[in-house]
This record gives structure tokens, C-alpha cells and sequence, in this order.
């Protein structure tokens, strides 16, 4: 063999490459559900003109929105 390659640096570059390729990446829950919801024109276009600006989107935000209230009345009710 022109090579050797100890046990640790064979699962360090396994890892590296599961990073480069995206595999480390936990899976999400798959997005199979709408909400359907009515808001004003104009805070529509702010909020997702706002988003935009931070490079993300409204549905990313409008999800994290939903995670984080229920955490936190599960947070509340727990108490």
C-alpha cells in the first residue's frame, strides 16, 4: 500500500466529507401541511420585504414563529 491511514484520520475525513456534501445536516420533519392565513396587503410586502433584507423567507420565519410559540407554552404549561 503507498499509503497508511490510522483508524481516527479515516472517521475524521469521513466526517469532512459528510459536511462538504451536506449529509451532516440533521433531517427536518417533511413540510406537508398549509397554513392558510389573511393579512394586510401592506404587511405582507414590508414582511416580506424584511425578510428578504436578512436573507431569509417569510415561510422559514413565519415556521420559527410557530416552533417557538409552542415551545414556549409548553414551556409555560409545564410550569
Amino acid at each position: 500500500m503507498w499509503f497508511s491511514v490510522a483508524h481516527g484520520q479515516v472517521m475524521l475525513l469521513h466526517f469532512f466529507l459528510s459536511v462538504v456534501n451536506g449529509m451532516s445536516k440533521p433531517k427536518s420533519k417533511k413540510k406537508n401541511s398549509q397554513l392558510i392565513i389573511r393579512i394586510n396587503d401592506e404587511e405582507r410586502a414590508r414582511f416580506v420585504s424584511l425578510c428578504e433584507e436578512l436573507d431569509t423567507s417569510a415561510a422559514r420565519e413565519v415556521r420559527r414563529f410557530i416552533r417557538d410559540f409552542i415551545k414556549d407554552q409548553e414551556k409555560q404549561s409545564g410550569d
